[in-house]
């Protein structure tokens, strides 16, 4: 699992000028900040490294040269905006306009946002300098451009085998490669990035869109060498795997188009096997905007709520196949109807009636009744069902399937009622809580990949000593006689008023 902090894009000499500083100090600066954010969310990889280490540069380097020796890279002469009033010309987020196929303002030189086309600069209609406001002028100027309608044959017979993509990623594919591949430029007039490694072009740049995705090439070489086995890499990009790519609605095109030809171009290197991109997730309504101050920044959100109800809410309301919306007001329903009303508290009372009735530890169960063991293969069942739900990067279903065995095991439990039984017919109640804890013992590897933190607390809870981790992916039966620690809940009640507060802060 590998990525990294695409350090060359325009916003960061954007953000650079207006603030007065280096471009490399305000990369570094997120960089760090990206990197604590995603420990305090558990969020996880092998590598998260950056696009401005020496070997990105040299991987970057050689995949450019070889395009270019087998003649899938030339110069062209290009029209480029240029504004006299900034003396210098204009890179794609350097120019805003209306986008030439929808209309709409103020679309970027390098994308709608709305439509999601990959546009060019000098499409954009009624154009102005992103920094003075000025209309910038037309000048020619020389550059570097990929051939993609070399790819387009073989784009389109990849593309038409891969059945399993979600169908808007596929569709959205399909709609570029009906309307006709052209070359893009890969190179730009700016003195940040990656250098362009022939004599005469040293005052531009490798376009940040090249470059950005052999990121994850380079990272794989770098983790490789990293674990002190340089040619590791090799097991996942030359030999039989699946690579998948999670990323968001705007940039399918450099991962099912792009990336790929470049691929193709390159030599015997996997093609993407997935590429799950969601769609657009809003906020209250609106969408979400860094410079309009409306979204929720998660250093704000980690300092009142805890890691856990996040990664919940996000990955039940994902926009997988279609736009969604975040609200405070959901937020607050899903973590107390949820987590805390049904899966807490299922796990609450099952640990803490056998913690305080049964010595502390795992009960010793008589014979299983049909309903015991209905129980016990349904959570089997689960298991196996989220398995393959996972693979299909279905999450929302997954995480379903897993909320719908915690609303089963309440049920089963209500319907059994140890704390009523316990004390006519012990061995009963010892039955059905060992049942109960074999489900949560589950549920805490089912909700895992979701729920981090609450999951490794209940490994604790459950008398483990290892946490969870590689290869316990598995049915695993939990011990007769296992020493049980005290419980503590593993959610905790929201007010829902403080909805009013959040958003409230939104846009300030």
């Amino acid at each position: 699992m590998v990525s990294g902090s695409d350090q060359h894009g325009t916003p960061i000499t954007v953000t650079a000028e207006q603030e007065g500083r280096p471009p490399k100090e305000v990369a570094e600066f997120y960089h760090k900040s990206f990197l604590e954010s995603w420990q305090k969310l558990g969020i996880s990889y092998d590598l998260f490294t950056k696009t401005e280490t020496e070997n990105h540069k040299q991987v970057t380097h050689d995949i450019f040269l070889t395009l270019l020796n087998k003649g899938y890279i030339r110069k062209e002469v290009m029209q480029s905006p240029y504004c006299e009033h900034c003396h210098r010309y204009l890179p794609d987020r350097y120019v805003e306009g209306k986008c030439p196929y929808c209309g709409t303002p103020g679309a970027r030189g390098d994308q709608c946002d709305v439509c999601g086309k990959p546009l060019n600069s000098i499409e954009l209609l009624e154009p102005h300098c992103r920094f003075c406001g000025h209309t910038p002028e037309i000048r020619d100027t020389e550059h570097f451009f990929l051939d993609l309608g070399a790819f387009e044959a073989r784009l389109r017979a990849w593309v038409d085998r891969q059945a399993h993509w979600r169908p808007n990623v596929r569709a959205f594919t399909l709609n570029l490669l009906n309307s006709g591949l052209r070359s893009r430029p890969i190179t730009r007039d700016i003195d940040w990035g990656i250098s362009v490694p022939l004599p005469g072009f040293e005052s531009k740049r490798i376009y940040v869109w090249f470059e950005a995705v052999i990121g994850y090439l380079s990272a794989s070489i770098e983790w490789a060498q990293r674990q002190g086995q340089p040619e590791k890499w090799r097991e996942w990009w030359q030999q039989k795997a699946k690579t998948y790519y999670f990323i968001a609605k705007d940039n399918i095109p450099f991962h099912t188009v792009i990336w790929p030809a470049m691929l193709m171009g390159y030599g015997d290197y996997n093609l993407p096997y997935d590429v799950p991109a969601n769609e657009f997730l809003n906020l209250e309504g609106r969408k979400i905007s860094k410079s309009r101050r409306w979204g929720v920044w998660i250093p704000d959100y980690l300092s009142r709520y805890e890691p856990d109800p996040l990664r919940y809410y996000l990955a039940a309301n994902a926009p997988e196949t279609s736009d969604s919306d975040f609200t405070w007001r959901e937020f607050f329903r899903r973590n107390n109807d949820e987590l805390v009303a049904t899966y807490g508290n299922l796990v609450h009372r099952v640990l803490t009636f056998t913690y305080r009735n049964f010595d502390r530890q795992v009960p010793v169960p008589v014979d299983l009744e049909d309903v015991d063991k209905a129980m016990l293969d349904r959570a089997r069942a689960t298991l196996t069902v989220v398995d393959g739900l996972l693979a299909g990067c279905q999450f929302k279903a997954a995480l379903r399937e897993i909320m719908g065995l915690a609303q089963e095991a309440n049920r089963y439990l209500d319907a059994r009622a140890p704390w009523k039984r316990i004390k006519a017919d012990r061995p009963a109640a010892a039955t059905s809580l060992f049942v109960a804890l074999q489900v949560i013992n589950v549920l805490k590897l089912l909700f895992y990949p979701f729920l981090p933190f609450s999951s490794q607390r209940l490994q604790g809870y459950l008398g483990y000593d290892k946490p969870i981790g590689p290869g316990d992916w598995q049915w695993s039966e939990l011990p007769v006689g296992q020493a049980l620690r005290e419980p503590a809940p593993l959610f905790q009640k929201l007010d829902e008023t403080l909805a009013e507060e959040e958003v409230a802060r939104l846009g300030r």
